[in-house]
C-alpha cells in the first residue's frame, strides 16, 4: 500500500466507493456542505504537484448522496516533465484506499464539426500517440499483470448506464475514441488530419495514463471529454489555454450533475465480472 492510501485512511477511516478526476477547468464538483475532508497533493506523497492552471492539486473526500466520492481536484500530465511512471501512483491509491470505479473527466478538441464547443463525449476507446505509457519499467505484480487487456478498456458495463442517465435526464452525450498527443503544444493541422483518417473523434493531453493504470488494477474506469474548441485547421481562430478554461466554465454544470446523478444510480456489481 502507498504512503498516500495509509495518510488517505489515517485523516478519513472512510473507504470511498466512487473516484472523481477533474480535468482543466472543472474546478468544485462538491458543493461546500457535502465536503467531509480535504487533504492538499503537497502532503501525499504519491500524488505529483500540478502547475497548469485550473488544476487545484487536493484530495477531496465527500458525498455525493448517500455515495462516499473521493475527487481528485486537479492532475498532472506528462507535458509538466513529470516521468510518465508518476502518474501511475495516484490511480493505485484510489485502488488501495477502496474505490470500485474511477470517472475521469478532461477538456478536449473536437474533430468532428457536429460536435462542437460544450458538447460532452463519452470516451468509448482511445488512440495513445502520447510516446508515453506509464506502465513502462518495474512491474508492480501486487496490482496487476505484466502485460493486461485494453480490450474494455472504458467500462462499457458502466459508460452504458451513464449514455441511459444522459438520455433520461436529456443530455445529449456524443461517444467515440480520445486521442492522446503528450502536448505542452496543440496538434498541427496535419496531426489532427492524421487523427481523423485513423477514426480519432476528439484530442487531448491526458486521461490515457490514468486509465491504463485503473485497467491494470482492475479498478473500471469510464471517461468524459468537453469539448472545448474545434481542433487545429477547423476553425479560424488560433488555439489557446484560456480558450480550453473559459469553455469548460461553461459546459461544467452539465457535466457535474451528469455525473452526481450517475453516482447516484449507478449500479457497482458488473455481471460479467470484470470489476
Amino acid at each position: 500500500m502507498h504512503t498516500s492510501s495509509k495518510i488517505f485512511l489515517e485523516q478519513t477511516n472512510t473507504n470511498p466507493d466512487i473516484a472523481v478526476i477533474l480535468g482543466s477547468g472543472l474546478t468544485n464538483f462538491f458543493d461546500q456542505q457535502d465536503i467531509t475532508k480535504e487533504i492538499p497533493y503537497t502532503d501525499l506523497p504519491d500524488f505529483p504537484q500540478p502547475t497548469v492552471k485550473g488544476h487545484a492539486g487536493k484530495l477531496v473526500l465527500g458525498n455525493v448522496g448517500e455515495i462516499k466520492t473521493v475527487c481528485m481536484y486537479g492532475r498532472s500530465h506528462i507535458y509538466e516533465g513529470h516521468e510518465p511512471s508518476s502518474l501511475a501512483k495516484p490511480i493505485r491509491v484510489l485502488k488501495d484506499i477502496g474505490c470500485k470505479l474511477l470517472i475521469v473527466t478532461n477538456a478536449a478538441g473536437s474533430l468532428d464539426e457536429k460536435m462542437p464547443a460544450g458538447s460532452l463525449m463519452a470516451i468509448s476507446d482511445h488512440i495513445n500517440w502520447s510516446g508515453f505509457n506509464p506502465l513502462i519499467g518495474k512491474n508492480y505484480d501486487d496490482y496487476g499483470p505484466r502485460f493486461h487487456d485494453m480490450s474494455d478498456g472504458y467500462h462499457k458495463f458502466y459508460r452504458d448506464q451513464l449514455l441511459d442517465i444522459g438520455k433520461k435526464t436529456n443530455q445529449e452525450i456524443f461517444e467515440g475514441i480520445y486521442c492522446m498527443y503528450s502536448g505542452p503544444n496543440f496538434e498541427t493541422p496535419a496531426e489532427i488530419n492524421a487523427l481523423k483518417i485513423i477514426g480519432g473523434n476528439a484530442v487531448g493531453m491526458s486521461t490515457v495514463p490514468e486509465v491504463l493504470v485503473a485497467n491494470h488494477c482492475n479498478l473500471p474506469v469510464i471517461a468524459i471529454s468537453v469539448i472545448t474548441n474545434l481542433a487545429a485547421g477547423m476553425n479560424k481562430t488560433k488555439l489557446s489555454h484560456k480558450e480550453t478554461l473559459d469553455n469548460a466554465s461553461l459546459a461544467e454544470n452539465n457535466i457535474l450533475q451528469l455525473i452526481k446523478n450517475f453516482i447516484t444510480e449507478v449500479k457497482i456489481n458488473d455481471p460479467t465480472g470484470n470489476n
